[in-house]
């Protein structure tokens, strides 16, 4: 029987015990997330003590806490240490739906639009020496030899040197992810993750019911000893690595860390799923891991930030044992990318455009990141050509709470518990992008913005 009378007690959850079948906790999480789905449990409630739930429903706390971490890991709720546990408002929710045309953009990266000239100068070519008709064509194995060459002369600039039977040109990163998850994995398999991690890869796993498994990391990238304790603790089949600019923490492995995770993957024979879409801000760029543990090693190069927001291109490079599978899956769903958008990244390429668009983009970078630096000295990266910053928040803080407060002045940012794979966040942060406002004027603006909210409200 519960301990307390919860009659006339205040809760903001209450389940109905009625409702609970066998297994208990499989039961409750469903309960939760029907409620949060039907709008019962608004974004960002506080819901009762765990163990303060368990007496209402006469169950062992054990059997809430289990429940609680099926909803954590599908992204429903999270735990604020000190401060319980609240609604996500929307954190699985993939990044291209949060976009807020009215708010100073720091929350969504689209990086400097302004540089799109050269890519509608580039399509005017196309159509002054092809028709309209041709490039609206289906497309052709001829069309996907022509168009895999060039990618392995852009891929050679990072140091592979692939087959052309090795390349898939995709639509988009997350259509080459798409393609794993329909081949290589299957649901309950569990791969491996920097604790804050691309939001649209937490979305895709969670939708293919692909458990992630959360890794720590420091300044260098993901600790090698945590994979080595995860990995001894759980039979985990890949890791995701943005080895670059990781999105949203910024860091890039080290040559150091890159050597030790290599030595991990290949002794417990992971997959390694290497994410390079932000090699082109390294500066002084290091081979990718592939080039290390090819037989290893699924690279996926997405050509949307480098070159230009809207240009769906990602080229994806697979080990020989997983070339049939993934084939026929590509026919099968037909994922091909438009005729268009083949032929402008070729132009691109082939004609040193993609080379001016990317020294511009790190040019712009550098100045940019030269700005934030007078107002955030403390919170500054390494990469001066990074698209985004990184930015602490105040322990205790909570990230949802300040998109909040930031939007009521006039700012789109996105924190971190939307990028947080695990349970409890010990300290919340922000990513900042710098490359979304288009002009310098409103970067300003929206710094000052943030200036005064650590100052005059978090800090209080």
């Amino acid at each position: 029987m519960p301990v307390n009378s919860f009659e006339y007690y205040p809760m903001t959850w209450k389940p109905d015990k009625k409702r609970l079948q066998a297994p208990l906790y499989l039961s409750l999480a469903t309960l939760l997330e029907t409620d949060i789905a039907g709008g019962y449990l608004s974004a960002g409630t506080q819901l009762p003590p765990q163990r303060e739930l368990a007496d209402f429903l006469d169950i062992n706390l054990s059997t809430v806490t289990r429940a609680f971490k099926i909803c954590e890991r599908k992204g429903l709720i999270y735990a604020v240490i000190g401060k319980g546990t609240f609604v996500a408002p929307n954190k699985v929710t993939p990044l291209g739906l949060l976009k807020n045309r009215s708010l100073i953009p720091f929350g969504n990266l689209r990086p400097y639009r302004q540089l799109n000239s050269i890519v509608s100068d580039a399509a005017g070519r196309l159509l002054q020496r092809q028709s309209v008709d041709k490039l609206l064509r289906g497309n052709t194995v001829a069309d996907g030899g022509r168009f895999k060459e060039t990618a392995q002369y852009w891929l050679k600039k990072y140091f592979l040197n692939v087959s052309e039977k090795n390349i898939f040109l995709t639509y988009g990163t997350q259509n080459a992810l798409v393609l794993l998850f329909l081949t290589v994995f299957q649901a309950g398999d569990k791969i491996a993750v920097d604790s804050f991690t691309y939001i649209n890869f937490i979305a895709l796993a969670h939708r293919f019911k692909i458990e992630l498994v959360p890794l720590l990391s420091d300044n260098e990238g993901i600790r090698p000893d945590d994979l080595l304790k995860k990995c001894g603790q759980c039979r985990i089949k890949g890791i995701y690595l943005i080895p670059v600019s990781n999105n949203p923490t910024g860091v890039t492995l080290s040559p150091k860390r890159r050597a030790a995770l290599v030595e991990i993957i290949v002794k417990y024979r992971l997959l390694l799923i290497e994410d390079d879409t932000y090699a082109f801000t390294g500066g002084s760029p290091l081979p990718p891991l592939v080039t290390l543990i090819p037989e290893n090693t699924v690279y996926v190069h997405g050509l949307s930030k480098a070159l230009f927001t809207g240009l769906r291109v990602a080229y994806m490079v697979v080990p020989d044992r997983f070339i049939k599978e993934i084939l026929l899956a590509f026919n099968s769903i037909n994922v091909h990318i438009p005729p268009f958008n083949a032929e402008i990244a070729d132009e691109l390429i082939l004609s040193g455009d993609a080379e001016e668009i990317i020294k511009r983009k790190n040019e712009l970078s550098k100045e940019r990141n030269a700005l934030y630096y007078t107002f955030f000295p403390e919170y500054t990266s390494d990469n001066p050509h990074a698209l985004f910053q990184w930015i602490p928040l105040p322990e205790g803080r909570s990230g949802y709470e300040f998109e909040r407060l930031a939007g009521e002045h006039g700012l789109e940012v996105l924190c971190a518990e939307r990028f947080f794979v695990g349970g409890m966040i010990k300290q919340s942060a922000l990513r900042v992008a710098v490359c979304s406002p288009d002009s310098v004027e409103e970067l300003e603006k929206g710094f000052n913005i943030l200036k005064y909210l650590f100052n005059s409200v978090l800090c209080r």
